[in-house]
């Protein structure tokens, strides 16, 4: 084995630059796929943040008639108790089974500002600060005053403040529908601006106590969703069978809807599906590098037909004479993985701190996604795509090795 593995060694470099061709070949679908994956995985682990923070939790209990009204923010189907326990002990009660570490209410609801120009239409949520503040990153994007507390209170989003020409301190007066569909119009302090790079903060949402907003619509007690938050978005699954089992036994199994952050959305279970065909993505750019391989062994084979021959018939096997072109082309799989594996690594490094600017694109996108994207920088990723780099060329290989291994000594001699 060490006297084949030092052959094959040795062949390597008796064409410099068709080995050092492919050998960069190997190298530059290994680094696109470390990249690959660190742009991909951050963009995912950003989306799955942002969607449970600002739309499932980690466990989402709604009424089931408000699943398919969801969009149209109606007040009709809302989250006021269960059997004879009202709203109030209806979260203490999931805050007390095990794994639950908070309970959020919101009250989602239209509302709009008339301006000089238009009629500016936003998203309320009725909310408690506190609660919001600890469960999101809220605070680190309020650049100016504080969260709501209570009273008549809002916090907007920068580019929201500019549509309607206001900043903090000073009175908005909104318009909205309450839950008997009248309309109806309230004047709040603006003590707080969000600036943020996800357009539903700062274009769109504004937030409001959620005992101002349950009595302006004429809620008391209730909300249109309860946001239930475990240690870490994987125990969701673990814990949401006492949940449903608590439902259940109070006679709200038929009214309420409760389920993880990971069917909580359609575009969340897309972004699941888009995982696994990411990994043949990868496969295939590895394949077409493998080409690059295939065609340099194929052009060695060609060139040491008498070598081959000879070596067959000073006793080397076939199995020995496959082997050895299998450990060229492994060898020169080992040396590009390796060396595109830290060159993408290097790049998802410098990237994860400077990001791309996908705002163009996601402009007009309704999902929530952050249009700066942070590659993740991780050292499975680089070990993911050298073994891909070093297995999927490996085994391209055989396919000019077993040409190499058939050759009849005898014919191959012939050429000499």
């Amino acid at each position: 084995m060490k006297f084949l593995m030092n052959i094959a060694f040795k062949n390597m470099f008796r064409n410099k630059l068709r080995t050092i061709v492919s050998i960069l070949a190997i190298a530059f679908a290994v680094m696109i796929i470390v990249f690959a994956r660190g742009l991909i995985d951050g963009m995912i682990e950003d989306t799955y943040s942002l969607y449970i923070h600002y739309d499932t939790g980690h466990i989402k209990i709604i009424d089931q008639e408000y699943e398919q009204k969801e969009r149209l923010l109606s007040l009709q189907y809302t989250v006021n108790g269960v059997g004879n326990k009202s709203f109030s002990e209806m979260k203490e009660d999931l805050n007390n089974l095990e794994g639950i570490k908070m309970v959020i209410p919101r009250l989602k609801f239209g509302a709009a500002v008339s301006t000089e120009e238009e009629l500016v239409q936003m998203l309320a949520w009725g909310v408690v600060g506190a609660k919001e503040l600890q469960f999101t990153n809220l605070e680190r994007q309020l650049v100016e005053g504080r969260m709501v507390k209570s009273g008549r209170e809002v916090v907007m989003g920068t580019k929201l403040l500019a549509k309607i020409n206001k900043s903090v301190g000073e009175d908005v007066t909104m318009v909205y529908t309450t839950a008997f569909s009248s309309f109806q119009g309230a004047t709040f302090e603006i003590v707080g601006k969000i600036e943020s790079n996800l357009p539903l903060l700062n274009e769109q949402l504004v937030f409001m106590p959620l005992d101002t907003a349950q009595r302006l619509l004429y809620l008391n007690n209730e909300s249109t969703e309860l946001l239930l938050v475990t240690n870490n978005r994987e125990q969701a699954n673990e814990y949401l069978p006492a949940v449903k089992n608590y439902l259940e036994k109070n006679g709200g199994a038929d009214k309420y809807l409760a389920q993880s952050w990971k069917n909580g959305n359609s575009f969340i279970q897309l972004l699941e599906v888009s995982e696994t065909i990411y990994n043949f993505v990868y496969l295939f750019l590895v394949l077409l590098s493998s080409i690059v391989v295939i065609n340099t062994l194929v052009m060695i084979v060609k060139e040491r037909t008498q070598e081959i021959g000879m070596m067959s018939a000073l006793g080397l096997k076939k199995k020995e004479v496959m082997l050895l072109f299998m450990l060229e082309g492994s060898a020169m799989a080992v040396v590009g993985s390796f060396f595109g594996a830290l060159a993408g690594g290097a790049l998802n490094y410098y990237l994860s701190g400077v990001g791309f600017d996908y705002s163009a694109a996601f402009e007009d996108i309704d999902v929530l996604m952050n249009p700066i994207i942070y590659p993740t920088f991780k050292i499975e990723h680089m070990l993911f795509a050298f073994a891909i780099g070093v297995i999927v060329t490996t085994l391209t290989a055989i396919i000019p090795a077993r040409r190499a291994a058939k050759l009849d000594p005898t014919e191959a001699l012939r050429e000499i």
